[in-house]
C-alpha cells in the first residue's frame, strides 16, 4: 500500500519539504529543505541568502520561482542531485523522522500534490512523483547504514 503525503499536519508530514526539520549544509542552516532547495537556484547571488532568512518554507517557494530572480542556467540538469542532497540531510540531521522514513519499509511514497506533475504526483496521479523517488533513494541509502 503506497504512502502518500503532501501537508505537514498529516500522519507523514516530516516528508514535506515544508516540515520544519532544519539543518546544516554548505557551510549555513537551512530551516527547512524547501528554504535550501528555491535557494539553490541562484546560487553566486545575494538572493540565496535572502531565501535562507525569509520566515516560512511558503515564502521561501514563492521567492524560488519569481521569475524576476535570475535562475541559474544549469537549474534543470541540477535540481534533482540539489534536492537528493536537501532531503538525505535532514533525514540524517534528525533521528525522529529518521525512523518513520526508514518504518516504512519498501512501500511507495507519493507526494500527493494535486498542482505538481514533477515533483508530486499531480491530481491524475500521472505525475513523476520525483519527491517520492528522492525519499524512497534516501530510505534506501539510511537503511543500507544501519
Amino acid at each position: 500500500m503506497a504512502i502518500y503525503f503532501y501537508s505537514t499536519r498529516e500522519e507523514y508530514g516530516c516528508f514535506s519539504n515544508f516540515s520544519a526539520h532544519g539543518f546544516e549544509l554548505d557551510g549555513v542552516y537551512w530551516p527547512t529543505s524547501e528554504h535550501y532547495f528555491q535557494a539553490q537556484k541562484f546560487v553566486g547571488t545575494p538572493h540565496v541568502e535572502q531565501i535562507r532568512q525569509v520566515k516560512t518554507p511558503k515564502d521561501a517557494a514563492t521567492m524560488g520561482r519569481d521569475r524576476t530572480r535570475p535562475l541559474r542556467p544549469d537549474w534543470n540538469d541540477v535540481k534533482d542531485d540539489i534536492m537528493r542532497q536537501a532531503v538525505l540531510r535532514k533525514f540524517e540531521t534528525h533521528a525522529d523522522i529518521r525512523e518513520v522514513l526508514v518504518s516504512t519499509g519498501d512501500e511507495p511514497i507519493v507526494e500527493n500534490s494535486p498542482i505538481d506533475y514533477y515533483w508530486g504526483c499531480g491530481a491524475d496521479g500521472s505525475g513523476k512523483n520525483m519527491l517520492g523517488q528522492v525519499l524512497m533513494e534516501t530510505r534506501e541509502i539510511l537503511r543500507d547504514r544501519t
